[in-house]
């Protein structure tokens, strides 16, 4: 056992202080200050003092009709975008894995999406879904025969539009993930069993999946709780609307703090947040102390 002396201890405080006093400020700070915001009253158009009223602004939030509609919208984006994102993605690596040619270009070609900006990208489907006849979707659906179609503005079709959105623009970062799973299984495995006639599907259901469980675990986890925080293509595309139809926590949230200036009801917006993506946090512990 390595014991270190009081100067390297020093020295090992000092190294770390830096990035501690960023998180303090920047992070650990404005989290306590929000905790503390959500049990009062303050409006940042006004030179009020904040007014104590507990938990008011959770019980007012919760029972505000636009709640139930963000978080119904939340989990809807959640359980379309993340299964299909995690099956295209491990199903595109299998290829990719089979000693597929130009397979480096192909994975430039999808893994340019994922580090391109959200805003440039949202702002390139707002000009593809335009509801005019300008925009490209609806040109083909002319030449097709058939009307343009409000896509944002169609409170059954703007959400869809943002999860395809999502699930191009994430693809090329699944794809590596399961990638990078797929070339750490050994290849004594696979020629283990090919020494027994057993199909390609067998060998996927029966050993390629089961030895990927620590991959899709961390894509599954990760990807849930980056759903539940999805902001930048609904505020760009549809600002929350029509109506309460695209409006997401974040969004929500965003709306109370910046637009009505009730801090207070966005503090609590947060909170709740916070709660929920501490219990996927709970529960991504539970799975990996299980496996």
């Amino acid at each position: 056992m390595i014991v270190a002396s009081k100067k390297e201890k020093l020295g090992y405080y000092l190294f770390i202080l830096p990035a501690l006093i960023v998180f303090s400020v920047f992070i650990f700070w404005p989290m306590i200050h929000s905790f503390i915001l959500s049990l009062f009253k303050y409006n940042l158009m006004t030179i009020n003092k904040p007014e104590f009223v507990g938990i008011t602004n959770f019980i007012t939030l919760i029972k505000s009709p636009v709640f139930p509609a963000a978080m119904l919208n939340t989990i809807v984006y959640t359980l379309v975008t993340v299964p299909l994102s995690m099956m295209l993605g491990l199903g595109f690596a299998l290829i990719m894995n089979n000693n597929l040619r130009f397979r480096n270009f192909y994975m430039v070609c999808f893994y340019i999406p994922y580090v391109s900006s959200m805003v440039a990208v949202s702002i390139v489907f707002s000009l593809l879904f335009n509801a005019s006849t300008s925009g490209i979707m609806n040109r083909i659906l002319v030449m097709l025969g058939m009307k343009p179609v409000g896509w944002l503005s169609d409170s059954k079709l703007a959400l869809p539009v943002i999860m395809l959105l999502s699930l191009w623009k994430d693809l090329g970062y699944t794809i590596i993930i399961y990638l990078g799973g797929l070339l750490a299984i050994p290849r004594e495995i696979y020629e283990a069993a090919s020494l027994d006639p057993i199909s390609s599907w067998k060998k996927l259901t029966r050993i390629t999946i089961p030895l990927l469980k620590p991959t899709t675990l961390f894509l599954l986890i990760t990807k849930t709780i980056a759903s539940f925080q999805v902001f930048t293509p609904v505020q760009v595309l549809t600002d929350g609307g029509p109506g309460y139809a695209t409006t997401t926590l974040v969004t929500l949230l965003y709306q109370k703090g910046f637009k009505e200036y009730k801090m207070g009801l966005a503090s609590a917006a947060a909170v709740l947040l916070f709660i929920i993506l501490l219990i996927l946090s709970i529960i991504q512990n539970g799975l990996e102390k299980e496996r």
